[in-house]
């Protein structure tokens, strides 16, 4: 029997390289998990809506909804916007919300694989300062995520890794890129923690102008299917079903 109905929700962007990055993904998504249905929908600027995605399951017949926010954090978005939205759903759609990708050590994996395909190489890690360079946000938790990976990633062997913000949060990528440049490093590379293009992502670019290399965003990167397809199954897991039974 087919698995529930993937909903990928992503924010949205009056900026076309963001949703033509969103149905990249999902399309990879559906190459790795032949007969799963995925649908997409937007939080804003962007068609079809969450709110009308929905509609159009629960008139397919649809019973079984797994949403998945297409976020790297836990912020405003996971936990105000989305609920609201799904809890306006029509009342035949059972539905699970999936937790965001990050944070993930396949996300890891594939920002350093993105260092990788913009000029760096393995042997310069341990002279290569990083910026983990996010869209930012007000909600502590999420901050304190990103702190974390940074933390994480920097005993991968590089030589400092330091998190910076595009919005809301302090510092920005100009200033970490500064820093880096006072500790010695000699080199630093800019790794925007961002899934799609778009206004923060650039810029966060601009704010790399100093920096010697500058990675590509996560975009439809396979790893990025696998961290979605996981959130997938976890939501849909027997204890995730039962769990939510018993709530």
């Amino acid at each position: 029997m087919p698995g529930p109905v993937l909903l990928v929700i992503a924010h949205g962007s009056r900026d076309p390289r963001h949703a033509a990055t969103v149905h990249a993904l999902v399309r990879q998504v559906r190459a790795r998990r032949p007969g799963l249905r995925v649908e997409t929908g937007f939080l804003e600027f962007n068609v079809p809506s969450v709110s009308g995605a929905l509609e159009s399951l629960a008139a397919d017949g649809v019973r079984d909804v797994v949403a998945l926010p297409l976020l790297l954090t836990r912020a405003f978005h996971a936990k105000t916007d989305i609920p609201a939205v799904l809890n306006a759903a029509p009342a035949r759609l059972r539905i699970r919300q999936a937790e965001v990708l990050g944070p993930s050590p396949l996300l890891t994996a594939a920002l350093e694989r993105r260092l990788y395909e913009a000029g760096l190489s393995p042997a310069d890690k341990s002279s290569t300062g990083v910026v983990l360079a996010s869209a930012g946000s007000t909600d502590p938790e999420a901050i304190a995520v990103i702190a974390e990976i940074a933390r994480e990633w920097r005993r991968a062997g590089w030589s400092a890794v330091r998190p910076a913000f595009a919005s809301a949060a302090l510092p920005r990528t100009e200033d970490v890129v500064r820093e880096l440049r006072a500790l010695g490093c000699a080199r630093v590379a800019v790794a925007p923690y961002v899934l799609a293009p778009g206004r923060l992502p650039d810029r966060i670019a601009r704010g790399s102008a100093e920096a010697d290399v500058l990675a590509d965003v996560l975009g439809a990167a396979p790893e990025v299917a696998r961290v979605l397809l996981g959130r997938y199954d976890e939501a849909w897991s027997p204890a995730a079903v039962l769990s939510a039974v018993g709530a």
